[in-house]
This record gives C-alpha cells, structure tokens and sequence, in this order.
C-alpha cells in the first residue's frame, strides 16, 4: 500500500473479487484467512458492502456478490463498445461484413458492438443486444473455446448457418483481459468463410483486447 490508498477500500476491493471467484461463497472466516486480517474486520467490510447491495449474505452465514455489482455493470458496456469500435470499422471495412463484439451475459453470448461496411451492396442486419446461446454461432463457441484452454490461443471460430440460414461466421475470443469475457468476429452471406478472414479476426480480437487493458 502507498500512502496516496485506502487500505479499507483496497480490502473491500479483494473481498469482492475473492467472492466474484467462487461459485458457493465464503463463510467470514474463509475471508479472513484469505485476507490475512481478524474476523471483526471482515464483519464490518461485508456489513458495508452489504449496505450498498455488494454483498448478500445467505441463510448459513456464507458471503456472496450482491445484486448491486449488476448495476455498477451495466455501465461497463459503453466503455467496452467504445474501446472496440476503431478495431471493428476497420474489420467491417477490410472484410465487407458485419463486424460485432460479443460479450458474455450470463448463460447467453450478447453483441455490444456492431459495425456494418460502408461499401457492400449487401451485408448481414446484426444488432447490438441480439442474444444467443452460448452454444451456438461463432461468437459463443469463441468464447467457449478459450475457457477451454485458457492458457493457449484458441485461435478462431467458424460456423455457418447456426444463428440465421445462409450465413457464416467468424469469432475469436478476447485474451488476457482481466473481467471481461468476450470475443470479436464477423458474419457474411456465404457457404463458407474466406480463408484470409480468420486469422483477420484474430488480428482485430488482439487489437480490442489491447485496448481494453
């Protein structure tokens, strides 16, 4: 710690990142031991995280994220479309199809960002806030992948036909992005995925991943 931080905050800060890491919560003492600090501290970080709906306590004593990080997250969206947008012009541009960013929303896979090419006389309609199954097109099965193997590059994703008949896909996941879950791609009219677009959607997934870091 410098003297220019909270040491509170910084402490409330990796309580919520501890809990955001756990499927099951954590009981006050598993905090502790985490933390390295007394019990009595750890009843009066979550007694104040709980005030703000940070934190939710269940039945048997066990801390949980609370449904006010939910708020706090839906702000994160703008920021994220902002960052990815000269990457995706330039993808929808250099390819001549709809570029999106695709982040994960609970069990669904959600565009944030959308780019169609200026010069196409016909492109894909993509909107952000289309959802889908994880499990289903380039940009889910992306993002599915590098959980897969999150330590190696997963390369990129090719469909076709899976989200609306007649067109392809193409994903790669975003990597080394610390809280965001997500992938960059593109989709097309085709039977199939020109070869040279592939790796182009690694090159603009690694672009956005940069800026968002």
């Amino acid at each position: 710690m410098t003297a220019e931080t909270s040491q509170t905050l910084d402490r409330g800060l990796r309580v919520l990142k501890l809990l955001a890491d756990t499927d099951h919560g954590l009981t006050v003492t598993e905090l502790s031991n985490k933390l390295g600090v007394n019990r009595t501290v750890v009843y009066r970080l979550l007694a104040t995280l709980e005030q703000h709906a940070l934190v939710r306590r269940d039945l048997g004593g066990r801390a949980r994220v609370g449904l006010g990080v939910l708020r706090l997250g839906r702000q994160v969206h703008p920021l994220v479309r902002e960052a990815a947008l000269p990457a995706l012009r330039s993808l929808a541009e250099d390819i001549g199809a709809t570029a999106h960013l695709t982040l994960v929303d609970g069990t669904e896979a959600l565009a944030v960002a959308v780019v169609e090419p200026t010069w196409t006389d016909y492109h894909v309609a993509y909107r952000a806030g289309f959802r889908h199954p994880l499990d289903r097109g380039a940009a889910g099965r992306a993002i599915l992948a590098a959980r897969q193997s999150p330590s190696a590059d997963p390369g990129y994703t090719l469909t076709h036909g899976e989200l609306e008949a007649g067109a392809s896909g193409a994903a790669a996941p975003l990597i080394g992005v610390t809280g965001v879950e997500g992938s960059v791609g593109v989709v097309m009219l085709a039977d199939s995925v020109p070869e040279r677009v592939g790796p182009r959607v690694v090159d603009a997934a690694r672009e956005v991943a940069e800026a968002l870091r």
